[in-house]
């Protein structure tokens, strides 16, 4: 059985990444095998997950893969571990737009009968956090809120009056980190600044486990993740394989793709061969294998990416489990394209 535990978040930037990441770091450093899991198509955010627990970092997305996929991916991806850090998306009960709870983190909790963390923004507030503890709560009876880790607390003196109200309610504040401008991990447009663009990675991931340590209560979140095994068994992945030999583009620019569709396809014998979208002889050499395109971000490095993976005629399709375009690459690649003038 596998001990779990959701991160949830009252809104997207609380900094359900920066405590999701130092606490799997510290459970890890610790002598503890956490399993990451983040809930939705974010690619991003695991790859920190990943390096902190030493493992991949797994998507659970009851969107793209469906609600009947998360539990079988939830067991194939915490095996060996003791237990599975997850973290949410958005605020606790955001899911798919206009679809109800359809794919929020709060849906992810209740298809697996995970406790819930509530991280909270306390900055500028003081009782009013027990409040919104108060509504996260009480909104969906169903969803475990079974603690709080207040983020960016501006004193010894506000955390005590913030704890005090919340333990009026009867949930536990499990942690309470100060603001720290060195423990904040750097944004753009698109979310986090992927974890391949920093130099000083490693440093970060340490960092944020000693902020763990100091002001999480490890013992604490481990006591309130829920151990409970059920049956969960069948296919990881809806999506066969577009073909027996599949080139997959892998470098800087094209970074994102779920670790279970690949593991899916090698399991039907699926060969899968790797190569960087700015190295022409090395992709010539299966530019007639179907070739996948993993999420990410070319337009940050557009006179690198050669030009059969910005243009051409191949065909891009969707699917419910992937963001990949797949596309047919029939002959071999041209000359890789111009750098933008």
């Amino acid at each position: 059985m596998v001990a779990r535990i959701v991160i949830a978040g009252t809104s997207s930037g609380a900094g359900k990444t920066t405590i999701a990441t130092g606490l799997i770091a510290a459970l890890a450093r610790r002598g503890d095998t956490p399993a990451p899991f983040k809930v939705g198509p974010d690619f991003i955010d695991p790859s920190y997950h990943a390096l902190a627990a030493g493992r991949p970092g797994r998507n659970l997305d009851a969107f793209l893969s469906g609600p009947e996929l998360i539990r079988p991916l939830f067991k194939h991806g915490a095996a060996h571990a003791d237990v599975a850090v997850i973290e949410g998306v958005m605020g606790l009960y955001d899911g798919a737009s206009g679809r109800g709870e359809l794919a929020s983190t709060a849906h992810v909790a209740k298809l697996l009968r995970a406790p819930v963390v509530l991280v909270v923004d306390a900055a500028a507030m003081a009782r009013s956090v027990a409040a919104i503890v108060h509504g996260y709560r009480t909104f969906d009876p169903d969803v475990n809120v079974a603690g709080v880790i207040l983020n960016r607390v501006g004193s010894e003196r506000h955390r005590s009056l913030v704890t005090d109200a919340i333990a009026q309610l009867g949930v536990r504040v499990v942690g309470a980190l100060p603001r720290e401008e060195r423990i904040v991990l750097p944004e753009r447009h698109l979310g986090l600044v992927q974890a391949s663009e920093h130099s000083d990675l490693r440093a970060r991931i340490e960092r944020l486990a000693d902020m763990a340590e100091r002001h999480i209560d490890l013992d604490a979140v481990i006591a309130s993740a829920r151990p409970l095994e059920f049956a969960a068994s069948g296919p990881i992945s809806a999506l066969p394989p577009p073909g027996q030999r599949i080139a997959l583009a892998t470098d800087a620019a094209f970074t994102f793709v779920y670790p279970h569709l690949l593991a899916s396809w090698r399991k039907t014998g699926a060969e899968i061969a790797v190569f960087s979208s700015a190295e022409k002889t090395a992709a010539t050499t299966v530019a007639a294998w179907p070739l996948m395109m993993r999420g990410g971000a070319p337009p940050a490095r557009p006179h690198r990416v050669t030009a059969p993976l910005l243009a051409g005629k191949h065909a891009c399709t969707g699917s419910l489990d992937t963001f990949a375009c797949v596309a047919l690459a029939r002959a071999a690649l041209p000359k890789a394209a111009s750098p933008p003038g």
